[in-house]
């Protein structure tokens, strides 16, 4: 991500700048056709994502600190809201690669005119609000790579959504498990910084003593655990996750070819066995614990041993072994904001860390990503961890 952009400025009115201009960028070699696909329901056009962070401004900014702000597009309320249902009703999220109407270049228009708007609103605006809105967008930048990273994958040219693109460097050597002591942790965000709602309140966690990988689960390892029938052998799986495995026919990673290829933002390239392995479901991670004689960390050990680990970001999101579910005394924050994370507190994993898709400057150390456990178009990875 480096040869895309720096890391952000930091004053809120240059933050702004360079976070818009670099969703962009991201989306720059893509097509007008390109931006319109949407191959499942779980992704979303780059153009939706385009709009939809807009569409964030507008709605919960502009409009409402800007005396006098001129509305786009009163259709765009509708087409554009996620999932805030004090906002009103919305188009059907499976259904957004429908959207051929309206064209990039009125998506185009629309974000001109909404950081037309936006300098006055930085200055009128609470500036929490402000930047929950950058790095919002931030998370939609993100997505859009994973998405119509999916939607190149179906696609038999294989396209790259970011040509030059550099995968990262291959790192053989052997893994080493850190032994941690137990004990009462703090964990969750404790500074003056941003946070989103669900890292927070910090709080104290009790500790075993146990054991973590310094790195991340190899490409290589990921070969030996295929090898060894990893995928045919239901007594490493949980109940749900081997009917996924059964019912979506899984045999390895999401992107890997049989050819010994791999899709990437940079299109095929071929498979790496000493990367970080990457596009696993929580169910796949699971499953390779158990057969490596080992377990998933906890989100608390993760956050309490990520200082001293390898690769603790920039490479893959870590599943870990935690629900995602709030903190104790966690409350949503009021108003339509407040649907932001703590409606989603259930049924998902939670992953640490940040990938090679996160943004520069987006990543810290109490973020709580979380997906379903079947879950494996984004950049997801493991390391593993042991009772002492």
């Amino acid at each position: 991500m480096d040869d895309v952009a720096p890391p952000p400025p930091t004053s809120l009115a240059a933050r702004y700048a360079a976070i818009r201009a670099h969703t962009e960028a991201l989306a720059a070699a893509l097509t007008p056709e390109d931006q319109c696909v949407q191959s499942m329901p779980d992704a979303s056009p780059a153009k939706w994502h385009r709009a939809h962070v807009t569409w964030f401004f507008e709605q919960f900014i502009l409009t409402e600190f800007v005396p006098g702000y001129r509305v786009f597009d009163p259709d765009f309320r509708f087409l554009f809201n996620s999932y805030y249902e004090a906002v009103g009703a919305r188009h059907p999220r499976p259904m957004r690669g429908l959207l051929t109407r309206p064209p990039v270049e009125r998506i185009a228009a629309y974000r001109a005119h909404v950081d037309t708007a936006m300098p006055a609103a930085i200055h009128a605006a609470p500036p929490d609000l402000v930047e929950l809105g950058l790095q919002h967008e931030q998370q939609h930048q993100e997505l859009l790579l994973t998405d119509i990273l999916h939607a190149f994958a179906q696609n038999p040219l294989a396209p790259a959504a970011l040509p030059g693109w550099r995968e990262p460097e291959p790192t053989p050597g052997p893994t080493r498990f850190l032994e941690r002591p137990g004990g009462i942790v703090r964990i969750g965000h404790t500074d003056d910084g941003f946070s989103f709602d669900n890292e927070g309140p910090a709080h104290d966690v009790l500790l075993c003593d146990y054991a973590i990988a310094d790195r991340l689960v190899r490409n290589r390892e990921w070969l030996d655990f295929i090898a060894d029938g990893g995928y045919r052998t239901p007594s490493l799986w949980m109940s749900d996750g081997w009917a996924t495995v059964q019912a979506q026919g899984w045999t390895a990673p999401l992107h890997w070819r049989e050819d010994g290829m791999q899709m990437g933002l940079n299109g095929l390239a071929p498979l790496v066995p000493d990367t970080p392995v990457r596009h696993l479901g929580w169910y796949e991670a699971d499953a390779f614990a158990r057969w490596a004689g080992a377990r998933l960390p906890t989100e608390a050990e993760w956050e309490a041993a990520a200082p001293a680990l390898k690769e603790a970001t920039g490479h893959v999101w870590q599943w870990t072994d935690s629900a995602y579910r709030p903190y104790p005394g966690y409350k949503p924050p009021p108003g339509a904001v407040g649907e932001y994370n703590g409606k989603f507190m259930i049924n998902q994993m939670v992953l640490r860390g940040g990938s090679l898709a996160t943004p520069p400057g987006h990543a810290r150390l109490p973020y709580r990503n979380f997906f379903h456990p079947d879950k494996r178009w984004q950049f997801t990875g493991l390391r593993l961890a042991r009772d002492l």
